[in-house]
């Protein structure tokens, strides 16, 4: 059997053209990270050291950017971001009430109250049989 390589003549060139043309319009638009940083909306799970590992018990310094961005990964949105960023978020994004509440105003404060009607749901103190 012959080599399959001896049976290929010289590379097209209208091949070879197109071949460069799609390298170069790939590399304009590939982007190239060299800055790695923390994703701040995945949570980030914390491994315990080993304790008798020498080169984990070496000190190194703080980033503060990297626990910056931890911290802001930790809160909750509405410490993030001024305003709701879904749908979702909308419900429930202002909790201050409209009205201030009043104890006295009857018209917004409804205590609990136990009535005849009522007892038969709560439990009956300990020793009390009945």
């Amino acid at each position: 059997m012959a080599d399959r390589s001896s049976d290929r003549g010289p590379p097209d060139a209208l091949q070879n053209r197109f071949h460069s043309e799609r390298a170069n319009k790939e590399r304009q638009w590939q982007l190239v990270f060299t800055k790695y940083t923390v994703n701040p909306l995945q949570p980030v799970h914390m491994v315990a050291r080993k304790p008798m590992s020498w080169h984990e018990n070496v000190h190194e310094p703080t980033d503060d950017e990297f626990l910056n961005l931890l911290h802001r990964a930790v809160l909750v949105p509405r410490k993030k971001y001024s305003e709701p960023q879904t749908e979702s978020q909308e419900i429930g994004w202002n909790t201050t009430p409209l009205v201030p509440l009043d104890r006295t105003d009857r018209r917004f404060y409804f205590p609990r109250r136990i009535t005849e009607i009522t007892i038969h749901g709560y439990p009956a103190p300990r020793g009390e049989k009945s």
